[in-house]
């Protein structure tokens, strides 16, 4: 029951990354590189001070070592400008439902990679959350309509399953996380000087801070201690309920509308993620 409630709220935060960023960028509020950037920052402010906190408390170094920084530095930049730029024309849900479809193929790819055991009904229940996926990108969607954003979001969703298993295996996964977000930051800063960006307001700054300290650096850093004991495949499998959540966010807070194309995949979502987590 533990491991349930915590995979909850790790999947509720991934949610509100979606609503957070939707309504920041959608309507203009601030460009999508510097919501990538300011959310980066405040992301790294936040795990930055939770090491501090745990070394002075239990001891021990804060330094997670060289190992896995650089594919987790370049495939969490992949997934913060994907992500951010993206949200530019996808409405929350439709976003998140792509973003984690690509995660689940990247990780699943990736638990057959190291040689773990993957149940049949795991890959049944995958098969039927892909084709809700399918489904919503079919030609004539609107989705479809936005080839660019699309693409971008897969770019996201493959950068953040990468990031997923980089950190997977990693001795202290907060440490890992933080020095991710910490060693990004210079990167990230000098694609912001470089990039064309606009005026940014202070709603939507606040909204980047929430998603980068809250909802991405505690998120995180509680994925992190839960992923291990899901194990890869049932981790991507988990995210895809994401994006039932972003989509009643999106309903809730941006007033986005609940479609038949999105309630049919999102059913075939739901039902492959039951299929493949029962016992």
């Amino acid at each position: 029951m533990r491991l349930f409630l915590l995979t909850l709220l790790t999947m509720l935060a991934f949610a509100a990354n979606s609503v957070l960023n939707r309504a920041a960028v959608g309507p203009g509020l601030i460009d999508p590189v510097s919501f990538a950037v300011v959310r980066l920052l405040a992301g790294a402010g936040m795990l930055g001070v939770l090491l501090m906190v745990r070394r002075g408390l239990a001891g021990g170094p804060v330094w997670a070592g060289w190992q896995g920084r650089v594919v987790g530095l370049l495939s969490l930049l992949v997934y913060l400008f994907g992500f951010s730029l993206a949200y530019g024309a996808l409405d929350a849900g439709t976003g998140a439902l792509i973003l984690f479809g690509m995660v689940q193929i990247t990780m699943f790819a990736g638990a057959l990679m190291r040689r773990e055991a993957v149940p049949g009904r795991r890959w049944v229940g995958a098969g039927m959350a892909f084709a809700g996926l399918l489904y919503l990108l079919a030609p004539g969607s609107v989705p479809s309509g936005h080839p660019v954003p699309v693409a971008l979001m897969a770019a996201a969703g493959i950068g953040w399953g990468v990031y997923s298993l980089s950190a997977r295996g990693a001795r202290d996964p907060l440490s890992a996380t933080g020095w991710n977000f910490i060693l990004a930051v210079p990167v990230a800063l000098a694609v912001w000087a470089l990039a064309p960006h606009g005026a940014m307001a202070a709603a939507g700054i606040a909204l980047a801070v929430v998603s980068g300290a809250v909802t991405s650096g505690l998120g995180y850093a509680l994925w992190y201690s839960v992923l291990p004991v899901l194990g890869a495949s049932r981790g991507a499998v988990a995210q895809l309920t994401v994006p039932v959540f972003a989509l009643a966010g999106g309903m809730a807070f941006l007033g986005e509308a609940l479609t038949l194309r999105f309630a049919i995949a999102a059913m075939l979502v739901i039902g492959g993620v039951g299929w493949a987590l029962r016992r």
